[in-house]
């Protein structure tokens, strides 16, 4: 068993709450009809093969709203072994039972990200430990905290965590301002400098022309978009002899199967959806009387 540091992610109370609202309804009816409710219990969630950890916390609150107190688990960025538990607890049958799905469809969504996750920065940094892994926030709407935080538990960084905190510019953008939008884009970065102090520009660009373009319209930070690798390391050779203090990030489609080539490219950072979607973590399941 091995841990690495994680970071924390706020899940409000009605958040949680609500998983459970969904999957109970009303009642369990199973559990009432066999009487077994009030009958002490044990619960484990176990990995089945070699998982990282992610979202046991939660987990462990939803238990402890249902007064369940004798809990111990693997915290997020723990990197477990087949046979290891991700979560034990012992307490009324009805609350294990309650939280057993709900917590065995949150684990094997998270951890499987957080596995993959884990994997994909470990290739990354074998080439070069100073490319970052930066994960997108394109994941079905409503999944955002379990996303952050099964990211951040494999190792990786949020590349943007909704469109109030960042300026990014893309060609949907550009589209609707005139010419090509640069002089725009330009005026109006300049007008609103004041504004953005503290924040970095970042322009999504598909080739080197587009690129110079953005930096003199004022980028801080080039995205490029479903560029080879093979291509992007002679342009990120001469952004750089330009403009030495540009950051460049490497975009779209971005996968564990190609992802040394682009670590190798040059890039200051990987951004990355691929994670999101897999195979899910295989986590098993078992009650016993208390």
């Amino acid at each position: 068993m091995n841990a690495q540091t994680t970071t924390h992610v706020l899940f409000g109370t009605d958040e949680l709450d609500g998983w459970l609202h969904e999957d109970i309804g009303y009642f369990d009816l199973t559990s009432a009809v066999l009487e077994i409710g009030d009958r002490p219990a044990r619960i484990a969630w176990k990995a089945r093969g070699s998982v990282v950890a992610a979202c046991t916390e939660e987990i462990v609150r939803l238990l402890a709203q249902r007064q369940v107190v004798q809990i111990r688990h693997a915290a997020s960025g723990t990197v477990l072994q087949a046979g290891d538990a991700l979560i034990e607890a012992e307490g009324p049958a009805q609350a294990l039972l309650d939280v057993w799905k709900v917590g065995q469809n949150l684990l094997e969504y998270a951890c499987g990200v957080a596995t993959r996750t884990h994997d994909l920065v470990r290739a990354v940094h074998a080439v070069d430990p100073r490319v970052g892994v930066l994960t997108t926030r394109k994941h079905p709407p409503g999944l955002r905290r379990v996303a952050i935080k099964a990211t951040r538990a494999g190792g990786a960084w949020p590349h943007r965590l909704g469109l109030s905190e960042t300026v990014v510019i893309f060609p949907q953008h550009r589209a609707l301002l005139p010419e090509g939008g640069w002089a725009s884009i330009r005026e109006t970065l300049t007008r609103n400098a004041p504004g953005l102090a503290e924040k970095k520009i970042m322009i999504e660009a598909a080739t080197l022309e587009e690129a110079e373009l953005a930096v003199q319209a004022g980028a801080d930070v080039i995205q490029f978009d479903k560029v080879m690798p093979e291509q992007l390391a002679p342009w990120c050779t001469h952004l750089r002899n330009r403009w030495p203090h540009l950051k460049i990030l490497a975009a779209g489609g971005i996968r564990h199967d190609n992802v040394t080539g682009y670590a190798a490219s040059g890039v200051d950072a990987l951004v990355t959806s691929s994670l999101y979607y897999g195979a899910p973590a295989d986590i098993g399941v078992t009650l016993a009387p208390g």
